[in-house]
């Protein structure tokens, strides 16, 4: 019988080596955590900044946004802003807008200032929008090549905005750092400047928390940023004319304009047995207008250009646009109304557009 194999010996316990050592352990815990009471403390001396009892409403501040140089300022929307109906509609349909202007190009974008930042989209949708190539690096990784991307991508929008007036509230810093503020304020300039076949809803603004440091202190500060105003200020850059002078101080002159204009548009149309009684809702649908073109400039219109029995708003903007064409084709100007504005009955808009009309065939027979 052979005797059972003999037993390796346990090994023997390693001695700790001196940094190993309890002590040591003790104060590299020490030593993490001291550090990470630095910037608990750090971070909770930006949340007291905000929070504070001189600011209307609390922030949810990220710990980047609490680690300032001195007198560095960071701004971030307050979220009961962010929280407003009017706000997230105006996100949505600006998102929706680039969307659609971009569909060709296969570009989605689900988060402004996620998607935006680097300039690559925005790149994109000025090129489609103004039907220009710009000379930049179609992809960029770095900081450095993103922000020179973007500077050119600007300072092409500036050439387009400066001159009719827009106050430019954007940077390439303040575009860079996802400042969402900012980039709202680009896009409803684009939107508005080239006419964007989208209703941006009015007087949105929001609370903006205003975070600087000090002296080594942070302090907030919060201020209201107006984001859009009324689409008629907005589409004219404050520009007047004889309709709004019309509205603002002779409305008794009103009825005789719309009288006018009646009597000019049943001449045409009555020659289809139609007949037009309130303008502020027979245009609304653009099948009149389509209808009006062809009578004046004397030509039939097919019918699959338009839609006769509109059901949609869309199918309605559609006929109004296509109407807007007409009258480019006829040699009268670009209608400062929007085909929206129409749509939504906005007489002014309407009477702005009939009065285009008016003014080139009210002596044709």
């Amino acid at each position: 019988m052979s005797s059972a194999p003999p037993r390796s010996p346990a090994p023997r316990p390693r001695r700790m080596k001196k940094d190993e050592s309890f002590l040591g352990k003790l104060g590299g815990t020490l030593a993490r955590k001291k550090k990470a009471k630095e910037v608990s403390d750090l971070q909770e001396e930006g949340r007291h900044a905000i929070n504070s009892p001189m600011s209307p409403a609390s922030a949810d501040v990220h710990p980047e946004d609490t680690l300032l140089e001195e007198n560095e300022e960071r701004t971030m929307i307050d979220p009961t802003s962010k929280d407003d109906p009017k706000f997230k509609e105006l996100v949505k349909v600006l998102i929706d807008w680039i969307n659609d202007v971009l569909v060709e190009e296969r570009i989605i974008v689900k988060q402004l200032e996620e998607d935006l930042y680097d300039g690559q989209v925005l790149q994109k949708l000025l090129e489609k929008l103004a039907d220009c190539k710009l000379n930049v690096a179609e992809v960029t990784q770095s900081k450095i090549g993103q922000k020179q991307k973007l500077q050119t991508v600007l300072e092409a929008v500036h050439g387009l905005l400066r001159p009719h007036g827009w106050a430019l509230q954007w940077t390439v810093d303040s575009i860079h750092g996802k400042n969402l503020v900012a980039i709202l304020h680009l896009l409803v300039a684009l939107a508005m400047h080239f006419r964007a076949p989208i209703r941006l809803p009015e007087h949105v603004s929001v609370q903006v928390v205003v975070v600087r440091k000090r002296e080594g202190l942070l302090h907030s500060s919060h201020v209201t940023e107006e984001l859009t105003t009324t689409t008629e200020m907005m589409m004219g850059r404050f520009e007047r004319d004889a309709f709004d002078t019309l509205f603002d101080h002779a409305p008794d002159k009103l009825s005789v304009v719309k009288k006018s204009l009646i009597t000019f548009v049943n001449k045409h149309l009555n020659k289809l047995n139609l007949e037009v009684t309130e303008l502020e809702t027979q245009f609304a649908d653009g099948v009149y207008l389509v209808l009006l073109m062809g009578l004046l400039e004397d030509y039939f219109v097919p019918l699959h250009n338009f839609y006769l029995t509109p059901d949609s708003f869309d199918q309605k903007v559609h006929n109004v646009a296509f109407a807007f064409e007409l009258m480019l084709d006829g040699g009268l100007k670009t209608p400062k109304a929007r085909p929206e504005d129409v749509v939504n009955l906005d007489l002014k808009s309407t009477l702005r557009v009939l009065y285009n009309l008016f003014t080139k065939y009210k002596n044709l027979e």
